[in-house]
């Protein structure tokens, strides 16, 4: 009796996808793992995927992550669409997770970019920006962490600060890179800046608002050294394409270091195409940048305010740099962690010395040479994040859409 053509099909298709499957592949890719059911193991890294798989690029309109690629032989891929944490170092990840990590989505935001969160320790409070085409200063957000549970309002310092970007804590300050210009905001010129609010009077001041009369490109992200104090800086073009500022850029793309008490602004690096993302190590030796080129726009008369395209093989890579002589020499550029979704935006770096980006629908944890142990899933994209807490243990991850907030066992380095 002759098999049936059906039969016959099926043990070809068989004989095919066996044939063609690579070999290493290792099963299961995905699996659950630790004591909390939010968290899942990916093994080996996935090195080897067995065929067919395809995973789609994002544009500005769809966001596809790791966990959307199809990978039709591997019914355990599937686990990652639910996690909150995926580990891709079993033994490291679920160290630094914790027995009881979780993830909370605390508050529905609008579309607006939301970044520079500062946590300013005494006061127990978050200050969050948004931002928005120019239709006047937008109030920032507060998250008051002494209510139970925490409770999101407008707040506007005084003089109002027009399109935070990049925020930080110094000396008992709140310190924001203002990414917006415009000559008549209520009746107030502003340009881009570094500005300083005091949390306990509301009062707002100017530091730093041109280079030798030019103004400044965007300021996006800020950060202090920790032995020297002195603010580093990054300043692509993004305000000009998104229409925060009435001028073309009258500087290329750079980073800078800023000496408040005499001054003086020092060019560190142009030669990242879009810099954004900037933090030190905890010593202070190596400081990170990240490249946004991935993301761009064009700088030509009539493109103000025309918006970005994303383009995957752009650059979307984070820098690594040494730093020495109390954090005026920076040398010794090189490539650190190639974002596996979208771009690498916010940057920080833990009390242990991991390094946190948040890139697309997450963040991504990294060790001090780039290996990813962690990622964080969201259902927003995250612009930045910050620690809060008396032990500074809880992070709080912002961006278009959403505010949530993790539990876990990575910390803060210390707020001076």
């Amino acid at each position: 009796m002759k098999p049936s053509t059906s039969i016959l099909a099926a043990i070809l298709a068989a004989a095919v996808a066996a044939q063609v499957q690579p070999a290493g592949v290792t099963r299961p890719i995905v699996e659950h793992c630790g004591s909390n059911g939010g968290v899942v193991c990916v093994n080996k890294y996935s090195a080897v995927l067995p065929y067919h798989f395809n995973r789609s690029i994002s544009n500005n309109q769809a966001d596809y992550d790791y966990r959307n690629t199809s990978v039709g032989n591997a019914s355990t891929f599937d686990l990652l669409k639910t996690a909150d944490f995926v580990v891709f170092d079993r033994q490291r990840g679920l160290q630094y997770l914790g027995d009881n990590p979780s993830y909370e989505f605390m508050f529905s935001v609008s579309s607006a970019v939301h970044e520079a969160p500062i946590y300013a320790p005494k006061q127990n409070l978050l200050f969050i920006s948004q931002l928005a085409p120019p239709t006047g200063v937008l109030p920032q957000l507060l998250v008051d962490l002494n209510q139970d549970p925490p409770t999101l309002s407008n707040y506007t310092p005084n003089p109002p600060i027009y399109a935070p970007n990049g925020g930080t804590f110094r000396n008992g300050q709140l310190l924001f890179a203002a990414s917006g210009g415009n000559d008549s905001l209520g009746g107030i010129e502003q340009r881009v800046s570094l500005r300083t609010v005091d949390p306990a009077t509301n009062q707002s001041t100017v530091l730093l608002n041109n280079y030798f009369g030019f103004y400044f490109n965007n300021m996006d992200d800020v950060v202090v050294h920790p032995t020297s104090r002195d603010i580093f800086f990054t300043d692509p073009d993004y305000s000009y394409f998104n229409g925060l500022t009435d001028t073309a850029p009258q500087l290329p793309a750079a980073s800078y270091r800023f000496d408040p008490e005499s001054g003086a602004v020092f060019l560190i690096d142009d030669t990242i195409q879009q810099p954004n993302g900037i933090a030190f190590s905890p010593d202070g030796s190596t400081l990170y940048i990240s490249d946004t080129g991935a993301v761009y726009g064009a700088i030509a008369p009539g493109y103000r305010g025309q918006g970005t395209t994303f383009n995957t093989t752009g650059k979307r890579t984070i820098y690594a740099f040494d730093v020495a002589n109390n954090g005026t020499r920076v040398s010794n550029k090189r490539a650190f962690y190639l974002a596996q979704d979208w771009v690498p935006d916010g940057l920080k770096v833990s009390r242990e010395g991991l390094v946190l980006t948040g890139s697309g629908h997450g963040v991504d944890v990294l060790d001090d040479v780039g290996q990813l142990l962690i990622r964080i899933q969201t259902n927003y994209t995250v612009q930045n994040f910050a620690w809060t807490g008396e032990n500074l243990t809880t992070l709080w991850l912002m961006g278009n859409y959403g505010i949530s907030k993790v539990e876990w066992n990575i910390t803060g380095q210390t707020l001076v």
